[in-house]
C-alpha cells in the first residue's frame, strides 16, 4: 500500500485510510527502536534534508533519528550557516539542493505556508515540520498514536486542548485529524488567546478550564507562544496559571483515567504543574518516543523503503 499524497503539507490532505498506513507503519517500525542495534537499510542510499528554519529541539532531532535509524544520509540546513545569511532567499537556496537530487525535503519555518510554496518549486517530498501558527501534521499524528496506545481508540473520546490556542500550530492540525477520526474536541483558554475563525471548526469553545476538565478524556496542555506575541494578551504568567495551570488542584476534577499530554516545551509551573506533567497519567515522553516512529513511518512511505 502507498499514501494518497506526495506531500505531508497538511492533516488535511490525508484521508482516514493514510492515516491508518501511516500509524500501522509506525507500530511496525517502532520495534526497531528497541533493539540493542537501532538501524536497518531500509532507506540506505536515500538523502534527506532537514531544513529547519526556527528553532527545534524534539522535532529535528526526531526527525534526524528517524532518517538514520532507517540508513539515509541526512543534511541539515539552518538560516544561520547558510547562503540565507548572505542575502539568497529561501526559494534558490532550496532549488541549489534540489539540484543535488535529495529524496525527500524536511522543512520548518516561522512562515505559514513556506512548505506549501517550496512543494511547488522541487520534485521531491516535502514534510511539513511545523509552518509559522497554521500546521504540524506530524506532531498530531503521533499525538494520535499516543493516544490510540492508551485508550485504544479515538471514535468517541473527549479531547481537550487547554492554552494558546491562537498561535498553535499543534492545536490546528490536532483538532483537523481528531475530529476527522471521530473524536470530540474541546478548546480552552483565555478569550484573548482563542483565535476568531475557531467557529470554522467543529469544536466546543470554553474560557473556563474547569468545565472542561470534568468531560475530558485526554487533555492537551499547550505553552503560551510568547515569541509569536506581538503583546501581552494576559496580565502575568502567575495569573495565567492560577487560572489556566493543570494542577493538583484543577487535576481532582478529571477523570481518574484521564491522560495528559503536552507537545513540549513544557513550562513547568505556568501551563502545567511540575507533579503533574510527571504524574501517573501523564504521556509526555511516550509522545517523544512516538514521535521518531511516526517520522519513521513518514520517511519510509514517502521515500519508497524497502524490506
Amino acid at each position: 500500500m502507498s499514501l494518497s499524497v506526495k506531500h505531508i503539507l497538511s492533516v488535511k490532505d490525508l484521508s482516514k485510510k493514510d492515516v491508518d498506513l501511516i500509524l500501522k507503519t509506525a507500530e511496525n517500525l517502532q520495534e526497531i527502536s528497541k533493539r540493542p542495534i537501532k538501524k536497518v537499510p531500509a532507506l540506505r542510499g536515500k538523502t534527506v534534508i532537514l531544513g529547519f528554519f526556527e528553532s527545534s529541539t524534539r522535532t529535528r532531532a526526531s526527525f534526524e533519528m528517524a532518517a538514520k535509524r532507517l540508513s539515509a544520509d541526512t543534511l541539515s540546513i539552518s538560516s544561520s550557516g547558510s547562503s540565507l545569511s548572505k542575502g539568497e532567499s529561501l526559494l534558490d537556496t532550496v532549488r541549489n539542493l534540489e539540484a543535488m537530487n535529495p529524496d525527500l525535503l524536511v522543512v520548518r519555518h516561522q512562515e505559514s505556508g513556506m512548505p506549501h510554496l517550496l512543494a511547488k518549486a522541487v520534485k521531491c517530498p516535502v514534510i511539513n515540520a511545523g509552518d509559522g501558527t497554521h500546521e504540524h501534521p506530524t506532531q498530531a499524528l503521533l499525538d494520535l498514536m499516543t493516544i490510540l496506545q492508551v485508550k485504544k481508540k479515538v471514535q468517541g473520546l473527549t479531547v481537550a486542548i487547554i492554552g494558546d490556542i491562537l498561535h498553535s500550530r499543534v492545536a490546528r492540525s490536532n483538532i483537523l485529524l481528531l475530529t476527522k477520526m471521530g473524536a470530540k474536541v474541546q478548546v480552552a483558554g483565555p478569550a484573548s488567546m482563542i483565535p476568531a475563525e475557531i467557529s470554522q471548526y467543529s469544536v466546543k469553545v470554553s474560557y473556563d478550564i474547569r468545565e472542561v476538565i470534568p468531560q475530558a478524556d485526554v487533555i492537551m496542555m499547550l505553552r503560551i507562544q510568547r515569541e509569536r506575541e506581538a503583546e501581552s494578551l494576559f496580565p502575568s504568567l502567575r495569573e495565567y496559571a492560577r487560572f489556566f495551570g493543570l494542577n493538583k488542584e484543577t487535576m481532582k476534577h478529571a477523570k481518574k483515567d484521564v491522560v495528559i499530554m503536552h507537545p513540549g516545551p513544557v513550562n513547568r509551573g505556568v501551563e502545567i504543574a511540575p507533579d503533574v506533567a510527571d504524574g501517573p497519567h501523564s504521556v509526555i515522553l511516550d509522545q517523544v518516543t512516538n514521535g521518531v516512529a511516526v517520522r519513521m513511518a513518514l520517511l519510509y512511505l514517502l521515500c519508497g523503503g524497502e524490506g
